[in-house]
């Protein structure tokens, strides 16, 4: 796990072989997951106007949402540091240091490379040698302690609106896969492709597959995911607050900025994107959004722990 900065491309570079086999590894994870179904509503509650979005049971049409400060406030790979801290999988040092790159990263409302570079190379080396359905049952105790109650409720009911149109919605997220499936299950939403941490006989090894979901990979792991699904990129949407994201926001035919950085709010501008900012509750050049996305939506539900498939690099 030596150095990973240069895991963090620019959004101009193409992606590089690791990004490919990360956004492999995370598409595979998430086809090996029992999705949600996707029931189209009743014929007579699909009457809308050709202009209406999203478009009503459209089996080609799905959505993307990233999870850091888009669905969620934060760093979702701090909040599970919390709830590891609490349960001494760490020392005091630990946590400090992920407060500061929490509160930066609340402050700032964008990833700091460092930061992120850091932040994973801790949780990589707290879980090796921990099994993952152990961990998978402590991260939905992590979820009610530290996330449920920081989800915003604009951006999810921008993903609830994708559900009643009887299409698909996945995380898409650096946050290790176990978290954000444990997430999107909480949300009801379809599943989550997320950052790949190596296993051998169910046991975590401290290295990852690829590298982490991040930038490109991102981009690399819905174009797998599509393909597998027969899904038409064109017909879908996409959600981020972050630059890095521009890869998987160029893919859609709906790319939305919600909660943007100064970077990705210049560029949707540019490109005549969608903006949404929930931080300030401006709204913020409402381009073609669903109605749904000025309406509150309280996440909830209960799931079970899902034992997650790994393949071995």
């Amino acid at each position: 796990m030596a150095a990973l900065l240069g895991w963090l491309p620019s959004r101009r570079h193409s992606a590089t072989p690791r990004s490919v086999l990360a956004g492999e590894a995370a598409a595979e994870a998430a086809l090996a997951m029992p999705e949600k179904d996707a029931t189209p509503p009743p014929v007579e509650q699909q009457a809308r106007p050709e202009t209406a979005f999203p478009v009503v049971g459209d089996p080609t049409a799905a959505a993307f949402f990233d999870l850091d400060n888009t669905v969620m406030q934060g760093a979702a790979l701090f909040h599970f540091g919390r709830g590891l801290y609490k349960r001494k999988f760490f020392h005091k040092r630990d946590l400090l240091r992920f407060a500061w790159q929490q509160t930066w990263f609340r402050l700032a409302g964008s990833e700091d490379p460092a930061h992120m570079q850091d932040a994973r190379d801790s949780a990589l080396s707290i879980v090796k040698g921990h099994r993952v359905e152990e961990l998978m049952a402590i991260g939905e105790e992590i979820y009610d302690e530290y996330m449920a109650g920081k989800i915003w409720p604009g951006t999810r009911a921008l993903a609830q609106a994708h559900l009643d149109a009887g299409q698909r919605v996945w995380l898409v997220t650096a946050a290790p896969v176990e978290t954000a499936t444990i997430i999107a299950r909480r949300l009801g939403l379809t599943g989550a492709l997320g950052t790949v941490a190596e296993s051998v006989n169910g046991v975590y090894t401290g290295r990852l597959v690829g590298e982490p979901l991040h930038g490109p990979a991102k981009a690399e792991a819905v174009k797998a995911l599509a393909a597998a699904r027969g899904l038409d990129l064109d017909r879908c949407a996409a959600y981020s607050d972050s630059s890095n994201d521009i890869p998987m926001l160029s893919l859609v035919g709906h790319p939305y900025a919600i909660n943007p950085d100064s970077a990705l709010r210049r560029y949707a501008r540019e490109h005549e994107w969608r903006l949404r900012d929930y931080r300030t509750g401006r709204k913020a050049a409402r381009i073609g959004l669903p109605a749904a996305a000025g309406i509150g939506a309280v996440a909830g539900g209960a799931a079970a722990a899902v034992a997650m498939h790994r393949r071995r690099r």
